[in-house]
């Protein structure tokens, strides 16, 4: 089954520090709340993220297809009812982490240019944290080769489950049955050409679509993107109330005032109380604004 295949994705642990890369605003918000918005999947790098794995599915359905396979009806539906779901389906939200706190690639994705930091911070905190607000933490996956073996899983998954019902009439219920695990799956799925961030992501439970309307105290909160509105929840870094954020270490990005810049950066942190204890560093990388 696939809940099988996403708990031994997610038995993977982070052993080195992970580093949250966001700008000078972003840090203000993190530190002043203790908390970090964990975006809807759909919406993240582009909205790219699921349809990956959309797409790696649809490349498999189709070969089984064009091979003869005698369930293709089954396999046809199962795919369009992938590509509805992604856009229209149940949500599930992430946080990035790094292991790599100092990438040039990161500085340019995540950080305004001359205002970026990335926040270390200790694994098995944030492990402690996701636990007990029932998310996990996960390794994303990059390799071609392991991502078609755990797409392939996942249709022969289906068609196990198909085998116990009597008709394709009710495929979508079948289908239904697999969503929550499949966007687990598909949250750790990442295209080969991002595998220079070494990213670990912190993973909501799966929300219903109806949570954000239908529910008055429903967590999900929108902010404002590149292009569209963008549904988060909060994640809690801090494990008990009133409690200053424990960052392990800070890099400065690239900025033009490298000084100045680190001066005022440890100053903020200390007014909040935060002592990095292997400090706050330069990344070292030359600035050029274009």
């Amino acid at each position: 089954m696939i809940q099988s295949i996403t708990d031994r994705l997610y038995a993977d642990i982070p052993r080195e520090r992970l580093y949250h890369y966001t700008t000078f605003s972003g840090l203000q918000g993190i530190v002043g709340s203790r908390r970090l918005w964990t975006s809807d999947v759909r919406y993240m790098n582009d909205s790219a993220e699921l349809r990956h794995t959309a797409d790696l599915i649809g490349t498999e359905v189709n070969r089984r297809i064009r091979a003869g396979h005698p369930r293709a009806k089954l396999l046809s539906q199962f795919i369009d009812w992938v590509s509805h779901r992604i856009i229209n389906g149940h949500m599930v939200f992430a946080a990035s982490f790094r292991a790599n706190g100092n990438l040039l690639s990161q500085w340019r994705a995540y950080g305004t240019p001359g205002k970026g930091v990335s926040l270390g911070f200790n694994p098995g905190h944030i492990l402690r944290c996701a636990r007990r607000q029932q998310f996990q933490v996960g390794r994303c996956i990059y390799e071609p080769a392991v991502q078609r073996q755990l797409v392939n899983q996942v249709i022969d998954a289906v068609e196990d489950l198909a085998d116990h019902e009597p008709t394709e009439a009710h495929s979508d219920h079948l289908f239904a049955t697999l969503e929550s695990d499949l966007l687990r799956l598909a949250a750790l799925l990442k295209h080969p050409s991002f595998r220079e961030e070494d990213e670990w992501r912190v993973v909501s439970p799966v929300m219903t679509e109806g949570a954000t309307t239908r529910e008055p105290d429903s967590p999900v909160r929108f902010r404002e993107g590149k292009s569209m509105l963008v549904p988060y929840i909060e994640f809690n870094l801090t494990e008990a109330a009133n409690q200053p954020l424990p960052i392990d270490h800070v890099f400065l990005g690239p900025t033009a005032h490298s000084e100045l810049s680190l001066n005022s950066l440890r100053l903020f942190l200390a007014q909040q109380g935060i002592t990095p204890g292997a400090g706050v560093d330069y990344c070292q990388i030359p600035y050029r604004h274009h």
